[in-house]
């Protein structure tokens, strides 16, 4: 099952968060490959016109919401990231990762929005969505957190020692 992890905003190379996600998704697809996970893969999108004129936010969102869409695969199941989601331990969302898998869903998409969140037209399309907690992250920190996760699930149901619960 490939999974995608599209986002608003673009990390620099050089950055921190741009090297962590890296880093997490080439382990996710290494371990993952014996497991039917992966591969990860990341998609960033940026709509600049918007930034530059007063737009509203919701206006900004449908823009954006526009341009997550075109990196989603058509077949996919679309998971958005939001603070109303559902929260699930590692072990949950391991289990949640080899359900879908196991269904014969072959493409799953994980969405992060931007600072103003995502279109209502988004979230609808979406068949469930996932809360990193009641704090609200950085967009950039949920792609690492959220990369990291997908890791530990990988190892979980890898029997892997890295997840020491």
């Amino acid at each position: 099952m490939r999974i995608d992890i599209v986002a608003v905003g673009r990390a620099g190379k050089d950055s921190p968060e741009y090297q962590l996600c890296e880093t997490y998704s080439a382990r996710s697809t290494a371990s993952g490959a014996q497991l039917a996970l992966g591969p990860v893969a990341i998609h960033s999108v940026e709509e600049r016109q918007s930034r530059k004129r007063n737009i509203a936010e919701a206006d900004r969102a449908a823009l954006e919401a526009k341009l997550l869409l075109a990196q989603i695969p058509r077949d996919a199941l679309i998971v958005t990231l939001d603070a109303t989601g559902r929260q699930l331990s590692s072990e949950g969302f391991a289990d949640a990762l080899a359900r879908h898998r196991d269904q014969g869903i072959r493409n799953l998409a994980f969405v992060i929005g931007g600072a103003q969140g995502l279109a209502p037209e988004l979230s609808a399309q979406a068949q469930w969505s996932l809360s990193l907690g009641a704090m609200i992250w950085p967009h950039m920190l949920a792609r690492v957190m959220l990369s990291e996760q997908i890791y530990r699930a990988v190892t979980i149901l890898a029997n892997h020692p890295y997840h020491r619960a």
